[in-house]
């Protein structure tokens, strides 16, 4: 695959995955020797820890969009900036709904091979997030 069909494929990871809670699309997009390798603790760092994740981030934040700022690739590898944003409506890490409207930042660096994830790195500013609630 081309720099632009792997920007592709983690814009509709973004989108489909995150944002909608399509766990379908993994199948197409995510190898099944994915490695997390920011993986919160607890969670597994394959594809079930992806799940687990979106899962939790979607029930406490049930209206999450997913906005990609900027994408920048070169061969195998694609970094993203990009903001999440929702409606604190679930308990998360202790802290009740609250209904606020939060904005997390997250820049990711994504490696494919044959058009599916196969490593993935992150930054994001979730906890700060938390504490604010």
């Amino acid at each position: 695959m081309d720099i632009e069909e792997n920007k592709e494929v983690v814009l509709r990871f973004n989108k489909e995955f995150i944002e909608q809670g399509n766990v379908d699309v993994l199948n197409e997009v995510v190898s099944e020797k994915f490695t997390n390798h920011t993986v919160p603790s607890g969670y597994p760092s394959d594809v079930n820890g992806l799940i687990q994740f979106a899962e939790i981030l979607r029930k406490e934040f049930p209206d999450l969009k997913v906005f990609v700022h900027q994408q920048t690739a070169g061969s195998d590898m694609v970094c993203t900036h990009k903001t999440i944003q929702g409606t604190h409506l679930g308990e998360i890490m202790g802290h009740p709904p609250t209904g606020k409207k939060v904005k997390m930042t997250v820049t990711d660096m994504v490696r494919l091979k044959n058009g599916k994830y196969i490593d993935h790195w992150a930054e994001n500013d979730i906890i700060q997030v938390i504490q604010s609630l």
